[in-house]
């Protein structure tokens, strides 16, 4: 069993924390949201109580690291604990998890140049400016970099499978 943090504030896309985090249970793993609130508000309404603060954890308490999109991502990437904890995980051999707009996260941690990876169609050219190697599939692996990412919400059944069996293979 792994522990996977999640990482969000307001307005993160609902699905993309829902629907990750039922695959991940489901296959035996621990999913805990991290944020520096007590409780999160999704886009679409749905509310998430957070399992621990970005001040009380380090990276090294978790096996992997899961970043959904929405408009999260562009607000957490503005606080260097988020960006710090990102780029600690990048740079280990821990599994990192993006879908939609959550690599966003990953410019502010300076390895874009070195990624290869995926986001939603209007942070693709972001990524790519800021000299990542984009493209545009449902599921994009880094083997480097252990990181898999992934577009939008229509892609979360190849996604939710992508992460889980990096968790099962990684264990």
């Amino acid at each position: 069993m792994s522990k996977v943090a999640v990482i969000m504030t307001d307005f993160v896309e609902d699905i993309e924390v829902t629907s990750p985090k039922q695959a991940l249970e489901d296959a035996g793993h621990q999913v805990v949201i991290i944020s520096e609130k007590e409780t999160v508000k999704g886009k679409k309404g749905e509310t998430f109580k957070a399992d621990a603060s970005i001040d009380e954890i380090s990276w090294k308490d978790f096996d992997a690291l899961l970043i959904p999109g929405g408009f999260s991502p562009d607000q957490l990437r503005t606080d260097e604990r988020y960006v710090q904890l990102t780029k600690d995980f990048l740079e280990s051999p821990r599994p990192v998890f993006a879908i939609c707009h959550g690599p966003q996260l990953f410019i502010q941690t300076e390895l874009v140049p070195n990624l290869t990876l995926t986001g939603y169609q209007s942070i693709m050219p972001d990524l790519a400016y800021a000299g990542a190697v984009v493209k545009d599939d449902p599921v994009v692996f880094d083997e480097s970099y252990h990181l898999i990412t992934s577009r939008n919400p229509g892609d979360l059944d190849s996604f939710n499978a992508a992460i889980v069996n990096a968790l099962a293979t990684n264990n």
